[in-house]
C-alpha cells in the first residue's frame, strides 16, 4: 500500500489539508474559507475564531483524505504552517483564552507604551530578536494585559498558529523557531525563546513552550484529534514553520546565499545566510529559517499582488468581459498588451510599496508621476506596466540592503507565487535586478515544505535540504535583456530619488500614508 504525507495550511484567509506522495506529487486537497472578525469594541482588531477554525480544518483533513480515496492508515505523518504573527494564548489547562490574526492592528497606543519605557527598547530588542514592533507579539500581548486584565492573568503559554495546529492534532503545546522568532520574544541566534525580553515589557516571562526544529517529531494524532479529522492515531504530528520559510523550502531555497522573492499580495524577499549578522539600522527583518542553522534575511513588499487586483478591477472592465467569454485571465491580456509598452514606461514611476525600513516603516500615499497628456504612449497598459516596474525596483532596493549586509551579490534569484506565473513581470524582474531569474513549476509551493518536513520526521528523507533539492523541479528561467538593463538603471535612481519626495509630502500631512507601521 502506498504511503502519504499530509501537509495542514492555515493562510490569512483560508485553511486547506493538501495530501502528497513521498515523490513530493500532490494527490489531493481541500479548503475552507475563513474570517478574523473585528470585536466592535476594538477597532482595528482581528480576533481568531479557534472553535470554528479548528472544526473547518478537521473538516479539510477529512475530505482529502476522501478525496483520494486513502484509508486514515496510509497517512504516514503530518506537518503544519501557517500565517506568521498570528497569536493564540492558553490558560493552565491548555485552553485556548484569547487570539488574533496576523492582520491585527488594535495595539498602536500600545507600541507607544513600549517606547515611553525606554526611547531604546526597540532597537535592543531587534539586536536580539531581529525584530521591531511593527509586526511582532510584543504590543499585542501588552493590548491584552491593559484591556483584557482577567485574560492576561490567566495566561500560561503563547504559540503561533502552526503550533496550534500541532497541539489540536497532538495535545502537546509547543514551537518552533521560523515562525515563534515573529513575536520578537525570540534570541535570533540561540532559536530559542528570550524571557528577558518579556521581562523587560513588562510581561510574563514563563508563557514559552518547548521549541522543537521543524521536521521533529512532536508526537501522535491523539485520541480527540483521531475522532474530530479521521487520521489514525499511529500518524506522526511533525513540527512545521511559517508559511514564508515553508515556501522556501518548497521552491528548493535551502542552501546559504540563495535568494528568492515570493510574488502575491505581499512580496517577500528571502535571503539564506548562516551569520545572522543584525542591521546597525534595523531596515531589514533577521527570522529563523526552517532549515537548522541558516536564518533569513526578510524584505517585505506591500501590496504588489493587491495593487494589480485594484487596477484590474478599477480600469480593465474589458478586460474581464473579455475573459469571461474566452476563458482567458484577464492579466494575461494586460500583459499582451503592455509588453508593447518599451522598458522604463517611457519615463512614468510609481510610488506605492517604500524600500523595507523596519524601525520606521512606513510608505508614502499612491501615485503616478511624470507621464504627459499623450494617449498613445501613456495608455492604461502603460500604467499597468509601470505597476510591474514599480514592484521589481523595490526589491531592487531590497537586494542592495542584502548586499550592504553581506557583500555578496546573487547571480540568480528563484521567483514564485502568482506574480512568477507573469511572463512578462518575471523578464522585467531579471532586467531591473540584472541576475537570472529562475521560476520553479511548484509557484505555491507552503504546503510541499509542509510536507517535506512531514517527510523528514517519518524518516522518508534524510534531511530537509536533501528533500529539497531531489523534489524542486524548474519550470522557466529568464536572463536579462542588457538594452533594458541600461535603461532600469537609470530608472532606479530617479525612483528613488521621487519617492524621498513622495514620502516627505506623506510625513508632512499634506497626503496619507499608504501603511505606517503602529506607533509611526
Amino acid at each position: 500500500m502506498s504511503k502519504y504525507l499530509m501537509a495542514i495550511d492555515a493562510g490569512t484567509g483560508s485553511v486547506r489539508a493538501v495530501i502528497f506522495d513521498l515523490a513530493g506529487n500532490q494527490i489531493a486537497a481541500h479548503s475552507k474559507e475563513w474570517e478574523h472578525k473585528e470585536d466592535p469594541r476594538y477597532p482595528g482588531s482581528m480576533d481568531f475564531d479557534w472553535d470554528n477554525n479548528w472544526r473547518l480544518a478537521a473538516k479539510c483533513v477529512k475530505e482529502s483524505m476522501r478525496k483520494a480515496k486513502i484509508n486514515e492508515e496510509d497517512i504516514l505523518a503530518v506537518s503544519t504552517t501557517s500565517m506568521r504573527e498570528g497569536i493564540v494564548l492558553y490558560d493552565v489547562d491548555g485552553k485556548e483564552i484569547w487570539a488574533c490574526a496576523n492582520v491585527d492592528s488594535r495595539s498602536n497606543n500600545e507600541v507607544k507604551d513600549l517606547m515611553d519605557i525606554d526611547s531604546g527598547l526597540e532597537k535592543d530588542i531587534y539586536k536580539i530578536s531581529g525584530q521591531t514592533f511593527a509586526l511582532g507579539a510584543l504590543p499585542r500581548v501588552l493590548w491584552v494585559k491593559k484591556n483584557m486584565p482577567e485574560i492576561y492573568k490567566k495566561t500560561e503559554t503563547i504559540t503561533m498558529f502552526n503550533d496550534w495546529l500541532i497541539y489540536k492534532l497532538s495535545g502537546v503545546l509547543s514551537t518552533e523557531p521560523s515562525n515563534g522568532c515573529t513575536t520578537g520574544i525570540f534570541d535570533i541566534k540561540k532559536r530559542d525563546w528570550e524571557p528577558k525580553i518579556a521581562e523587560r515589557c513588562g510581561l510574563k516571562s514563563h508563557m514559552f513552550p518547548e521549541v522543537y526544529e521543524p521536521g521533529t517529531v512532536v508526537g501522535k494524532v491523539n485520541e480527540q484529534s483521531s475522532r474530530e479529522t479521521g487520521l489514525s492515531q499511529n500518524t506522526l504530528v511533525v513540527s512545521g514553520g511559517g508559511d514564508a520559510q515553508l515556501g522556501a523550502i518548497g521552491v528548493g531555497l535551502v542552501g546559504e546565499d540563495q535568494v528568492a522573492v515570493f510574488g502575491g499580495s505581499f512580496w517577500q524577499l528571502e535571503y539564506n545566510t548562516k551569520k545572522p549578522v543584525i542591521d546597525e539600522d534595523a531596515r531589514i527583518r533577521v527570522n529563523c529559517h526552517a532549515v537548522e542553522d541558516m536564518w533569513n534575511y526578510e524584505a517585505i513588499a506591500f501590496f504588489p499582488g493587491l495593487i494589480l487586483r485594484w487596477y484590474r478591477d478599477a480600469f480593465c472592465d474589458r478586460e474581464k468581459e473579455v475573459s469571461k467569454l474566452t476563458g482567458t485571465d484577464p492579466y494575461d491580456l494586460m500583459n499582451e498588451r503592455a509588453k508593447k509598452i518599451p522598458a522604463g514606461s517611457y519615463g512614468m514611476m510609481g510610488a506605492f510599496s517604500n524600500v523595507m525600513d523596519y524601525i520606521s516603516w512606513r510608505h508614502a500615499a499612491p501615485t503616478f508621476t511624470n507621464f504627459q497628456l499623450d494617449p498613445e504612449k501613456y495608455n492604461k497598459y502603460t500604467f499597468y506596466r509601470s505597476l510591474l516596474e514599480n514592484a521589481a525596483l523595490v526589491t531592487k532596493g531590497h537586494l542592495e540592503m542584502v548586499k550592504e549586509l553581506t557583500g555578496n551579490s546573487p547571480e540568480e534569484v528563484i521567483f514564485a507565487n502568482g506574480a512568477s506565473k507573469s511572463e512578462l513581470w518575471s523578464q522585467i524582474m531579471a532586467d531591473v535586478l540584472e541576475v537570472k531569474i529562475k521560476v520553479p513549476v511548484v509557484k505555491e509551493a507552503t504546503a510541499l515544505g509542509a510536507a517535506i518536513c512531514a517527510g523528514v520526521g517519518a524518516g522518508v528523507y534524510e534531511s530537509i535540504e536533501e528533500a529539497a533539492n531531489s523534489l524542486v523541479v524548474w519550470d522557466k528561467e529568464y536572463i536579462p535583456n542588457e538594452e533594458n538593463v541600461k535603461t532600469y538603471r537609470e530608472l532606479y535612481n530617479k525612483w528613488k530619488a521621487m519617492y524621498e519626495v513622495q514620502l516627505a509630502i506623506a510625513d508632512g500631512g499634506v497626503t496619507e500614508h499608504m501603511w505606517k507601521a503602529p506607533g509611526i
